[in-house]
């Protein structure tokens, strides 16, 4: 497993995402960063992405819980390419659990104080080209 920063970044953010910790949350996004919501609905910005995140914890009755596996890094003029496999669990609506893997993909890119800071946020992948 990879050992870049990043991972640290995105293992923060699942756990903000788990514990419902929107503005925690919104700290690791650009203010002009994008969001695939889904295949077609793209939040943009900080307050559309923050919206967005509060509808898809309360679709999943605040019980999304988020966790990465392999993970790849790309970087690049400032910028990195995050191809990671991205475990998410919620419930089926019958008392169970239903587990799916994406290979999503991340852009984020470093600020001049080298914090890094996602600008595109992908979790379907190359999915997209799918539908």
């Amino acid at each position: 497993m990879s050992s870049h920063p990043l991972r640290q970044i995105i293992e923060a953010c699942d756990r903000a995402i788990t514990a419902r910790d929107f503005d925690t949350l919104m700290t690791w996004y650009a203010p002009d960063a994008a969001l695939v919501i889904k295949p077609g609905m793209i939040a943009r910005g900080h307050d559309a992405i923050r919206r967005a995140f509060i509808a898809i914890s309360d679709h999943f009755q605040g019980q999304l819980r988020v966790e990465q596996g392999a993970m790849e890094v790309i970087e690049g003029a400032g910028n990195a390419l995050v191809l990671m496999e991205t475990v998410l669990h919620y419930p089926d609506g019958a008392g169970g659990t239903i587990t799916v893997t994406r290979r999503a993909t991340y852009v984020f890119r470093q600020e001049p104080d080298d914090r890094w800071v996602c600008t595109v946020d992908n979790s379907y992948g190359t999915d997209l080209l799918d539908v």
